[in-house]
C-alpha cells in the first residue's frame, strides 16, 4: 500500500522549525511503530524536536498517537475513583510504597503501574521484590479485582500500552535524544493516560539525583505534563520536589522497603514522612475527597493495614523476613563539622555499583545491597562517626562504590547552614 507521507519529509518540516500537522504526526508514530519509518529516520525527527521543540497541540496529539498505538484500560467498573502519582525518578525514592496504601485508606483506589530501575534510579517494583513471594506481573482481571477489594494495586505496566512509547524509548536512550522535554512527557503521559486513571499528581524531581537538574527544566517537563494530561481529561497536578539529596536515609531494595514499613508503622525519616503525606493529599483532592488531612492514618496503623492486604493479595508474605547484604563498609566522617551537601547523584551511582541498579534491562539485581546513611545535610557530625554504610552480597564491588562516592559530600565548619533547598519547591495545576 502507498503511504501518505514520506518520512524525510516529516523531518525536514521539524528540521526548518515547522510545525507538523495533526496527519503527520498520527502517521509517523504509527508508520514507526509499524516499521515503515526507519530507526534512522525516527532518530533524525527525534534530534530535531530536541533542538527546535514542539508547540502544546504538537505535543498532544504526539501523545495522542502514542495512545493510539495500543490498548487503553478503563476502571470505570470500580465503585470507588482512581488516583495515581508519577515520579520522574531519583535515588532512595521509595514514596509509592507508603503512599498507595495511604491512599487507598480513603477510598480512592490506586492503580500503580510502575517499572524497574535502570542507571543511578532504583525501580519500584525492584524493591517490592524484594518481599518473599511477591510477584508484579497481574493480569487486568487481577488488578481490577485487587482494585475494588483492597484499594490499591502496584504492579507492571502490560506490553499493551503505548508499544510506540517502547520502541522510541530505545531508540532515544541510544542517540542522545532522551532529554527532549516534549518526547519525555509524552513518553510519560501516553502511559498514564492510557492506564485509565481518572487523577493523576506527577512528583517532577529537581537537582543531581534527577533527570532534571534545573528548576527551569523541571518546571517546563511539569507544566508540559500537567497541559497533556488537562487536555486529555485527566485531572492533573504536578509537585516540584527537590533530589539534591537522597530522599530518606536509604537506597536500594530492601534497604527502602524497610524503611517504608517505618513510615507506615508511624515513623520513619521526616522527608519519607512529609512527601508522602504531601502527594497524599494532592491526590486524594484531584480525586475529589479535599480538605482530609492523611498524616493520622500513618500514625494510627490504617495505612499498614491496606500494605498488608496489598502485598499478601499480590503473593507476598507481609511477615517475611526481608533480604540483607552479607557485607557492609562505614565509611566515616574526616572531621567534625557540619554536613553541608551530600550528593544524590553520587550515592545513586554507588547503590548501583553495589549490585542494586541494573546497566542493561535483563541485569539481575541485589535485594540487600545499597547505601545507608547515618547524617543528612543539616547534621552535625563528629570525626570518624559513621556517614555511610555501603550493603552488597559481593564485596569485590566495593571499591568502584567508594570511587564513585569521592567528593560526594562536604564537611563545614561548626556553625555552618547549608542552603538547602526546602523539600516541595513549587506545586503546578
Amino acid at each position: 500500500m502507498s503511504e501518505p507521507f514520506d518520512a524525510v519529509d516529516v523531518i525536514m518540516a521539524k528540521r526548518d522549525r515547522g510545525p507538523l500537522s495533526d496527519a503527520q504526526i498520527d502517521w509517523v508514530v504509527d508508520a514507526y511503530t509499524r516499521g515503515v519509518v526507519a530507526d534512522e529516520q525516527m532518530s533524525a525527527l527525534a534530534m530535531a524536536i530536541l533542538l527546535n521543540g514542539m508547540s502544546r497541540e504538537e505535543i498532544s496529539r504526539w501523545t495522542a498517537a502514542m495512545i493510539a498505538s495500543g490498548e487503553r484500560m478503563d476502571f470505570s467498573s470500580l465503585s470507588r475513583p482512581t488516583a495515581d502519582k508519577h515520579s520522574t525518578g531519583g535515588v532512595g525514592d521509595k514514596i509509592t510504597l507508603p503512599l498507595a496504601p495511604l491512599v487507598a485508606v480513603f477510598g480512592v483506589a490506586v492503580p500503580q503501574l510502575s517499572g524497574r530501575g535502570l542507571g543511578h534510579t532504583g525501580g519500584t517494583l525492584d524493591k517490592l521484590e524484594s518481599i518473599p513471594g511477591w510477584r508484579a506481573d497481574l493480569s487486568t482481571q487481577e488488578m481490577l479485582a485487587q482494585l475494588e477489594d483492597v484499594g490499591a494495586v502496584v504492579c507492571a505496566a502490560g506490553s499493551g500500552l503505548a508499544p510506540a512509547d517502547r520502541k522510541l524509548y530505545a531508540l532515544r536512550d541510544v542517540t542522545g535524544t532522551v532529554e527532549a522535554i516534549p518526547l519525555i512527557a509524552s513518553s510519560i503521559m501516553s502511559k498514564k493516560i492510557a492506564e485509565g486513571t481518572g487523577a493523576l499528581v506527577l512528583d517532577v524531581k529537581v537537582g543531581s539525583g534527577a533527570f532534571m537538574k534545573t528548576q527551569e527544566s523541571a518546571s517546563e517537563l511539569a507544566r508540559t505534563m500537567v497541559d497533556l494530561g488537562t487536555d486529555a481529561g485527566v485531572t492533573t497536578v504536578a509537585l516540584l520536589t527537590n533530589m539534591e539529596t537522597p530522599l530518606g536515609l536509604t537506597a536500594g531494595n530492601a534497604l527502602e522497603v524497610r524503611e517504608s514499613l517505618e513510615v507506615l508503622a508511624g515513623g520513619g525519616p521526616p522527608d519519607v514522612v512529609e512527601l508522602t503525606v504531601a502527594l497524599a493529599a494532592e491526590m486524594l483532592a484531584a480525586a475529589g475527597r479535599s480538605g482530609i488531612d492523611p498524616a493520622p492514618a500513618l500514625a494510627d496503623g490504617r495505612a499498614m493495614d491496606v500494605w498488608r492486604r496489598m502485598v499478601t493479595a499480590q503473593g507476598g508474605d507481609p511477615d517475611a523476613p526481608l533480604p540483607t547484604a552479607r557485607h557492609t563498609h562505614d565509611v566515616l566522617a574526616p572531621a567534625d563539622g557540619v554536613l553541608t551537601r551530600l550528593d544524590a547523584y553520587a550515592v545513586g551511582v554507588a547503590v548501583w555499583r553495589l549490585g542494586a541498579g541494573r546497566a542493561r534491562k535483563e541485569d539481575p539485581v541485589q535485594a540487600g545491597a545499597g547505601v545507608e546513611l547515618h547524617a543528612k545535610p543539616g547534621a552535625t557530625v563528629r570525626g570518624g562517626e559513621r556517614l555511610l554504610t555501603l550493603h552488597t552480597d559481593t564485596p569485590e564491588r566495593f571499591d568502584r562504590a567508594l570511587e564513585a562516592l569521592e567528593g560526594s559530600f562536604t564537611i563545614a565548619p561548626e556553625g555552618s547552614r547549608p542552603g538547602l533547598l526546602p523539600l516541595v519547591i513549587d506545586r503546578v495545576g
